[in-house]
């Protein structure tokens, strides 16, 4: 192979351990076995362009694969087709014939899928969708859907399809989510769960939580471009009935629930309260 034109050629420490150490972390790192691990994928979310990422993925895949023995590949999935566009360029590393070529999944690849019937059957699919499409102006039937797929798969994996999206959504899209997952029966482990939940715990009653869940409400308004007055927001902090509003228990609703359709109805029912 042809060498660059140099100057000098010194001799490097033949010890590749990094001092002090370098953190790499995956978004996530999915391990297929049969009794042994058989492969391995590296799965990354990308929302934009990151060339420090061009040096690090090799990294993620040459560790993963050390450690798990097995062949090791590097998923992409991304939110735009420009940034798909982008990853999916082939990193040279420089040895004959070894080019990293990154498996990307944009938005023209994933699916929508907003049908809870459609997301049950593949979850995986409904996974994909709401990493790929969940930040979009109107995700909320893609959310609802991905929750329909997390109902019919077992809780130890629920668990992980829920973290790995909530880790990867904007930050309007992931409190969207918890807010519909806090409505329903799913119990779910992300650092807002794990920080609500315990504060209701600690002080033994809802409204412990009331404050948190409000605050979503207005990041959800908020990016949908719906104005909240200084008054209203007042009363939906100071409402009382969070606890059966927003609760997936068997406690009764609220009867006006289902007549809410402004900031300011929400902001009657709980002075109704």
């Amino acid at each position: 192979m042809p060498v660059p034109g140099y100057r000098e050629a010194r001799i490097e420490s033949g010890d590749l351990t990094e001092c002090p150490p370098v953190e790499y972390q995956a978004d996530a790192v999915v391990v297929f076995s049969d009794r042994d691990p058989v492969l391995a994928v590296v799965v990354e979310v990308q929302r934009g362009r990151d060339s420090g990422k061009r040096w690090s993925w090799p990294v993620y895949l040459a560790s993963v694969r050390a450690r798990m023995r097995c062949p090791a590949v590097l998923l992409v999935v991304c939110t735009d087709a420009r940034t798909a566009k982008w990853c999916a360029v082939p990193i040279d590393m420089g040895h004959p014939g070894w080019r990293l070529a990154p498996m990307v999944a944009g938005p023209g690849v994933v699916p929508v899928v907003t049908d809870p019937a459609e997301a049950a059957r593949a979850p995986e699919l409904a996974v994909l969708s709401a990493v790929a499409h969940g930040g979009d102006i109107d995700a909320q039937p893609i959310l609802e859907a991905l929750l329909a797929a997390l109902a019919v798969v077992d809780d130890e994996r629920a668990r992980l399809y829920a973290d790995f999206v909530l880790m990867t959504l904007p930050e309007v899209a992931r409190k969207h989510m918890e807010v519909l997952m806090a409505t329903g029966t799913y119990e779910y482990q992300s650092d807002f769960a794990k920080k609500y939940v315990a504060e209701g715990k600690a002080e033994g009653k809802v409204e412990g939580r009331a404050e948190g869940k409000a605050e979503a409400i207005f990041i959800i308004l908020s990016g949908r471009g719906i104005p909240i007055s200084v008054e209203t927001r007042s009363r939906i902090l100071a409402c009382r009935m969070w606890g059966s509003l927003m609760s997936g228990s068997s406690a009764p609703r609220p009867p006006w629930r289902s007549r809410i359709s402004s900031p300011d109805d929400l902001a009657l029912g709980c002075h109704g309260a």
